[in-house]
């Protein structure tokens, strides 16, 4: 039989030499960084700590992060509770990538605790074995928030002259009873 072989990791196989992962519940996030260990060469040192989910908080962490020079942060999307740490990290000039819970959660025996998955996925972030999911660029989101913003603002106005026709309808009655004339009514365009 022979010998089983030992094959290190190697430096080639890091696409990232810095980078972050947050695992984003609703009112913190559990951060982990990677980074090179100043006390031993060649090795990695990881530091995990838990930030709240407020504006000041994910500021002070995306200034964190721009002076240890992190390339790379990694997001998981858990319902819409990674919008706050995505928009702030990447106006902060972060490279940020946002993938799904599946990609780091399905794999059998793993402890679910959100450090531990924190730091799965800054591993994974450094060998650069995720693949994000799309998050259009800011001029597109604000684009897409105006059209929303406009579609709900139009269909708050056709509810509201329909309510109008519905009262003027119902008191049909008593305007015919007066001797008037059935009113009319036009939408603006």
């Amino acid at each position: 039989m022979r010998k089983p072989q030992v094959i290190e990791d190697q430096e080639h196989e890091r696409v990232f030499d810095r980078v972050a992962a947050v695992d984003v519940a609703k009112a913190s996030g559990m951060v982990c960084t990677r980074t090179p260990n100043p006390s031993r060469p060649g090795a990695r040192h990881s530091t995990v700590w838990e930030v709240r989910a407020t504006m000041n908080a994910v500021l002070a962490l995306a200034a964190r992060l721009v002076a240890d020079g992190v390339e790379m942060v990694t997001l998981e999307s858990t319902a819409d509770y990674w919008r706050i740490w995505y928009y702030v990290l990447e106006s902060a000039g972060l490279a940020v990538q946002l993938v799904t819970s599946s990609q780091a959660r399905n794999l059998p025996g793993r402890p679910k605790t959100d450090r531990l998955d924190a730091m799965w996925l800054a591993r994974l972030t450094e060998m650069g074995m995720l693949r994000p999911s799309f998050v259009p660029p800011a001029p597109v989101r604000e684009l897409r928030d105006y059209a929303r913003a406009r579609t709900h603002l139009v269909q708050d106005r056709t509810r509201c002259w329909q309510r109008l026709e519905k009262l003027l309808v119902r008191h049909e009655a008593l305007l015919l009873s007066d001797g008037g004339e059935r009113p009319s009514i036009s939408l603006p365009s």
